[in-house]
């Protein structure tokens, strides 16, 4: 049963749908920074901008977090929007549920830097971490939220094909994991996802993608080999267009013999984990994604 809490988060994310008349860029990029705008960082919360390499970074640490740990972490907002700003009260409570400092970054979004420049981005930064800042790859993990998820699982990909090292772990919350929309979910679950739309898929083809193979595995996890990754925590609501992109990773994940988890929540909609300011059911969420990493560090 939805407590009224995420009732209410369903409700507002409907009302927002409704009221956008057309989806474009500029309505996406508004409309997550406006959400991210609703909550406000906690006062134990320490935040530090850092520069990596021209790509803008910031580290976001809880109180008693463990110094030789760090999460890499993701935001969403389908390639074209979403920023550490958006995501940062997500953030901050992961960093305090996992005991974990995190590194966010601002990766470059879509239309302006199509893929793979975002992917780039997140590759890089994890090379960052351990060439510059002498991290350990078993002391970091990765995470990311529906377009971070993919680019977390891309970024995974990337490393096994260039040779380096794997993190730790990493998790996902919604991944998209395939852009052809191949899904069944896609259709199914569309009158009744308050958050994700088939036009939002759209945008994503025609402005992330542009020319590359909607079946690149890295564009794409779910068309990559993807035996020898590291354990992945996957999180995701039986309300949203995005299921099937969970369950079908996890079951090519367990075929190729990698740990994989599966947490599925019935009624949660899109990262659902995102909305602790209001439901009791994201704050258990992210409870879960503490114990994860607490697992792997």
């Amino acid at each position: 049963m939805v407590s009224k809490g995420m009732e209410n988060v369903i409700k507002l994310l409907k009302k927002f749908q409704d009221m956008t008349k057309e989806t474009t860029v500029e309505s996406t990029r508004k409309g997550l920074e406006q959400m991210g705008a609703m909550s406000k960082v906690p006062d134990d919360i320490r935040c530090e901008k850092v520069e990596i390499n021209g790509i803008e970074g910031e580290w976001i640490i809880a109180r008693e977090v463990k110094q030789n740990k760090v999460l890499l972490y993701l935001h969403g907002g389908a390639f074209i929007a979403g920023s550490i700003n958006t995501h940062k009260d997500l953030i901050s409570r992961i960093s305090r549920a996992g005991r974990i400092k995190i590194l966010a970054i601002n990766y470059r979004l879509a239309p302006e830097h199509p893929f793979p420049a975002a992917l780039e981005d997140t590759y890089n930064t994890y090379q960052w971490l351990i060439s510059e800042k002498n991290y350990d790859p078993k002391d970091i993990i990765i995470g990311g939220d529906s377009a971070g998820g993919n680019l977390t699982l891309a970024t995974l990909i990337k490393i096994k094909k260039e040779g380096f090292f794997f993190p730790a772990a990493a998790f996902c919350l919604s991944p998209a994991t395939d852009m052809t929309g191949s899904g069944e979910s896609y259709t199914t679950k569309a009158d009744i996802d308050p958050f994700l739309t088939p036009d939002l898929g759209e945008l994503v083809l025609n402005n992330y993608l542009k020319n590359a193979d909607p079946e690149n595995p890295l564009v794409s996890p779910l068309y990559a080999d993807l035996e020898g990754l590291p354990p992945i925590y996957i999180q995701v609501g039986t309300s949203e267009i995005l299921f099937d992109d969970s369950i079908r990773i996890a079951e090519k994940l367990e075929d190729a013999d990698v740990e994989v988890e599966l947490d599925v929540w019935e009624d949660m909609i899109h990262v659902f984990a995102a909305f602790a300011a209001f439901a009791p059911e994201s704050r258990e969420a992210i409870k879960k994604i503490g114990h994860f990493i607490e697992r792997h560090t």
